[in-house]
């Protein structure tokens, strides 16, 4: 069932108020979470010569933000909770946006890389083709959309206070190629782990022009 405006906008601002009101136990539940491998996948896709220009799509307290710096590149953040934004400008000494993701205000052709951990599972399902264009458009031609989202069968809930989409590959696939995406690679987390151990789907993209949209 489509939600009108005001229903969507209660649904995100209960997920920002959630992380916004656990801002310092969500930092230590997840400062020391190795998410190296995921890193380094939108990092080989991308072909541009570094210094890469990185956006880091709902970047929390701002973990990922130093691994980016540690490695060279510029990386800006950006999230919606107050509390993590102003953790996230302490903890990586970056530039941090705070935008909430249904009223993003992103440049066009900006970006060599969008780095979104863990974060757009958190877009209502019938704004999440829009949210993808979005970062379709931000992305420079040839530029690299890593995204990290807990796996399902494709249904949306609220988990606690916080609202959820929960797809599989299939479906994951389709709203990528829609949105003008065309896939590089995917695998599941933890590694090392028997797939159904494995609760997250990782996957890379590249924009392409004049494909879906």
């Amino acid at each position: 069932m489509k939600l009108e405006p005001e229903a969507l906008r209660q649904l995100v601002d209960r997920t920002l108020d959630h992380y916004h009101s656990r801002a310092e136990a969500f930092w230590e539940g997840t400062r020391h979470h190795d998410v190296e491998q995921n890193i380094e996948a939108l990092l080989r896709h991308i072909q541009t010569a570094p210094p890469c220009i990185i956006l880091d799509f709902g970047c929390g307290p701002g973990r990922d933000l130093s691994a980016f710096v540690r490695r060279g590149h510029r990386v800006i953040g950006l999230e919606g909770a107050p509390a993590l934004v102003r953790m996230a400008r302490a903890n990586g000494d970056c530039e941090v946006w705070q935008q909430d993701f249904l009223l993003l205000d992103l440049p066009e052709a900006c970006f060599d890389g969008v780095f979104a951990n863990a974060s757009l599972f958190h877009v209502p399902r019938q704004e999440l083709p829009r949210v993808l264009r979005q970062l379709h458009a931000t992305l420079k031609p040839d530029g690299v959309l890593f995204s990290s989202n807990p796996r399902g069968d494709n249904q949306e809930s609220i988990n606690g206070e916080r609202y959820g989409a929960y797809y599989d590959l299939a479906a994951w696939r389709d709203y990528l190629t829609a949105a003008g995406f065309v896939e590089l690679e995917h695998y599941y987390r933890p590694p090392g782990l028997p797939c159904d151990q494995q609760p997250w789907l990782a996957s890379v993209w590249r924009r392409v022009e004049g494909a879906g949209r």
